[in-house]
């Protein structure tokens, strides 16, 4: 796993550097949309509604329409403008008994690493939350949101699951269960003594995604077979990339130019390096002495050629001195070397 964020969570006065990574990851396999005459893959084009042009991704900006028909356009410059929590810190709001956050505000899972040569602080705070058995409420940056999260322990390790808004869960109002009649005790009895037949400890091992065995299974078979359905992907072309490769790689180019613009105020790093920034420059050091050696090889091929070009015109032009025009040459070329 590489850690997509670097910082430190801060209880009370005592800061814990920690890594963040994604604990969960999907293995659902991913389709492609292609033509079903030859196999070829269908790309998109961001085409302009107003003028019919093409439009490359860093001229596209964000946009609100309103109820009343307006459209108003934001630009990066208008986000930055907007509050946000520290960048690199991840503050403790308060401490809750862990039953009362429903289940329904869980979204997503991160493990979180001590990023310190003596992690004593982050096992006193993984201690701290079992024994007391209440789960800490935070809140950090992530990806240009502000997002509420839950740290909890598990086997000793800090998690961390961000939550949703209050207001992002829909109310279940449903006027179909106003009329639902309440079950008698004979048939309560009866599903109670079902639930206790069906009880089991939960173990999540014992559960497969048959739908994903199988559509593997249909995937393998049909390459084996071959046929009409099969086709050889050729080699892509460097020169035509998918639209997604250029959305990724102009998010990365705004990520790395905003990086570089904003230094967060008040940050327990202190001005260090992002793990990102510290990839980016370990890689651009890896990557210098490559250039720096094809730099050379070309200068000097292109010296060498030069020097072959004037050697000869210097031939050429010496052939055509009289004796008493190499004589001088000759005495000034020395006189040169000895000064």
């Amino acid at each position: 796993m590489r850690s997509i964020w670097k910082g430190s969570l801060a209880f009370g006065l005592v800061n814990v550097p920690v890594k963040v990574y994604s604990a969960t990851e999907s293995h659902d396999i991913s389709f492609h949309q292609v033509h079903a005459k030859d196999g070829g893959r269908i790309k998109y084009q961001r085409v302009c509604t107003e003028c019919g042009e093409v439009v490359p991704y860093q001229d596209i900006d964000k946009a609100y329409d309103s109820e009343d028909g307006e459209r108003v356009v934001l630009t990066d410059e208008d986000f930055d403008k907007l509050p946000a929590a520290e960048k690199h810190e991840i503050p403790v709001l308060q401490f809750v008994p862990t039953e009362q956050i429903d289940p329904i505000l869980f979204e997503k899972s991160y493990y979180l690493e001590p990023d310190s040569s003596s992690p004593k602080a982050y096992g006193l705070l993984a201690a701290t939350l079992e024994q007391s058995d209440r789960t800490a409420l935070v809140h950090f940056t992530l990806r240009q949101r502000t997002r509420l999260a839950a740290l909890r322990t598990r086997d000793g390790l800090l998690i961390l699951q961000t939550l949703l808004w209050p207001d992002e869960v829909r109310a279940a109002e449903f006027e179909s269960l106003d009329d639902i009649e309440k079950p008698k005790q004979r048939e309560l009895a009866m599903a109670e003594t079902l639930v206790e037949s069906m009880s089991d400890d939960f173990d999540p091992t014992e559960f497969t995604d048959e739908y994903q065995v199988e559509l593997r299974t249909l995937i393998d078979e049909a390459l084996a077979r071959g046929g009409e359905k099969v086709f050889q992907v050729a080699e892509p072309d460097t020169d035509e990339e998918d639209a997604e490769v250029l959305d990724l790689v102009a998010a990365l180019q705004r990520s790395v130019d905003a990086a570089g613009k904003k230094v967060p105020s008040g940050s327990s790093s202190g001005g260090k390096k992002s793990s990102k920034d510290e990839d980016e420059d370990e890689g651009a050091k890896k990557k210098a002495p490559a250039k720096k050696t094809a730099s050379k090889s070309t200068a000097s091929k292109s010296t060498a050629k030069k020097s072959t070009a004037k050697k000869t015109a210097s031939k050429s032009a010496a052939a055509k001195k009289s004796p008493a025009k190499k004589t001088a040459a000759k005495k000034t070329s020395g006189e040169r070397k000895g000064a």
